[in-house]
């Protein structure tokens, strides 16, 4: 796998498709790395550039934890590295979170945003559910310098999971590929470092993305997704919104089929 040497880090990409079509980049969850994409790869690289990476503290990146970052401008980095000059943006969840960021912080490099269960930097807390917090508090009890490998494999089926669920009920295929896909990163659990904020925070800046932007969000995510979901539907001046039944904060890899249309059929109505 390349690598782009970064200050304080070697950041770990894929390309995948001709390098003169349309780009796209694809930023992953906090609790995935950039193989969460593999299943929507061969589909999207037939008319597209698709790039993909793992962020600092993820997957097969390297970083210096005392060396201070930007997660938007390592993504603009790889774009210059690659020699694109504009690409659509996709992330998913804390992934989404850099993808709009992206969009603010370089907005003639992005010709299309889309954020999947996405979480919006400055974003008012949204409070959860007495049940669904004793569930993250059990996760965030367990000291990561004791038991990393426990702590994401609670957390991803949390996730996985969703509001009335829990992860026994979910399709056994989907829980191993959600495990896979946290694994690698048991090993950064903890090396975070000092990660800088986009400055003004995106909450308050939505509302001057131009592009067009689509939206998804599984039906059965926590209030605090689901909230920012309608706030980014409601705010982007050109946003198509989607909620995915029957799925929670992994809609691409649990709807994979689904995902990929959606995707692929609102890419081909812009053009991009």
């Amino acid at each position: 796998m390349p690598h782009l040497d970064l200050p304080g880090a070697e950041l770990a990409y894929e390309t995948t498709g001709r390098a003169s079509a349309p780009a796209l980049l694809l930023i992953p969850a906090g609790i995935a790395t950039l193989r969460m994409w593999d299943e929507h790869v061969e589909a999207l690289a037939s008319e597209h550039l698709v790039v993909r990476y793992d962020p600092r503290a993820f997957g097969g990146t390297r970083h210096d934890e005392a060396e201070p970052f930007w997660n938007h401008r390592d993504a603009i980095a790889l774009l210059d590295h690659l020699g694109i000059a504009q690409a659509t943006v996709v992330g998913a969840s804390r992934g989404g979170a850099i993808a709009i960021d992206v969009a603010l912080h370089a907005p003639d490099r992005v010709a299309g945003l889309v954020a999947v269960s996405a979480r919006i930097g400055g974003h008012p807390e949204v409070p959860l559910d007495a049940a669904t917090q004793a569930r993250f508090d059990e996760v965030e009890a367990i000291d990561p310098a004791v038991d990393a490998a426990r702590m994401l494999r609670l957390e991803t089926e949390l996730f996985a999971a969703g509001v009335g669920r829990v992860a026994d009920e979910l399709d056994p295929a989907f829980l191993a590929r959600a495990r896979e896909l946290a694994l690698p990163n048991v090993a950064h659990a903890l090396d975070d470092g000092d990660m800088r904020p986009l400055e003004p925070a995106a909450a308050g800046r939505l509302d001057t993305i131009g592009v067009p932007s689509l939206v998804m969000v599984g039906e059965l995510d926590f209030a605090p997704f689901l909230a920012q979901f309608e706030t980014l539907a409601a705010t982007l001046p050109d946003a198509t919104a989607h909620r995915l039944t029957g799925t929670a904060h992994l809609p691409s890899v649990e709807r994979p089929e689904e995902f990929s249309r959606l995707l692929l059929a609102w890419l081909d109505e812009h053009g991009l």
